[in-house]
């Protein structure tokens, strides 16, 4: 089941995130700042976040949000699925309940971006293997030797 996130669920979703072994400490740090934004006025502002569940318990989450100054231009700034369950196509429910949500709400094209380290390497192929192209490659964005790596793909 997928369904709106709530603030009870934002202590179970950064520990999630932070259990992925993904995300690097700062980032998850920044998890929770984005997820009290989220409520006070980033929701009322258009971003869009939910979380799917696996046995009545939150397994996953994703956050999209309309570009601002842009005509149907969507970013997916996060997906994350928990540790344990990866592998069971929650990932990609979660990633096509963005897409049809932003196409709902006159979305017309989706960006992502990642990490070009090799950790993230299957977060790069799972965005290949569900339809986007590598749009862009910005070198030493996120630090020396870490490229930021964008995805698009028209909904």
């Amino acid at each position: 089941m997928i369904r709106p996130a709530t603030p009870a669920d934002t202590p179970a979703l950064v520990t999630m995130t932070a259990g992925t072994g993904v995300f690097k400490p700062m980032e998850v740090d920044t998890l929770q700042q984005v997820f009290d934004d989220y409520y006070e006025s980033e929701q009322a502002a258009g971003a869009r976040c939910f979380v799917c569940e696996w046995d009545g318990e939150p397994a996953g989450f994703e956050y999209h949000a309309p570009e601002e100054m842009t005509v149907g231009t969507w970013t997916l700034w996060w997906i994350v699925v928990r540790f344990d369950l990866q592998g069971h196509g929650l990932g990609r429910k979660l990633l096509d309940f963005a897409e049809a949500d932003a196409r709902e709400r006159g979305g017309g094209v989706l960006f992502v971006e990642t990490s070009g380290t090799p950790q993230y390497e299957a977060t790069r192929r799972f965005y290949l293997k569900y339809g986007y192209d590598q749009e862009a490659r910005l070198r030493d964005y996120y630090a020396p030797g870490d490229d930021q790596i964008v995805f698009r793909k028209a909904l």
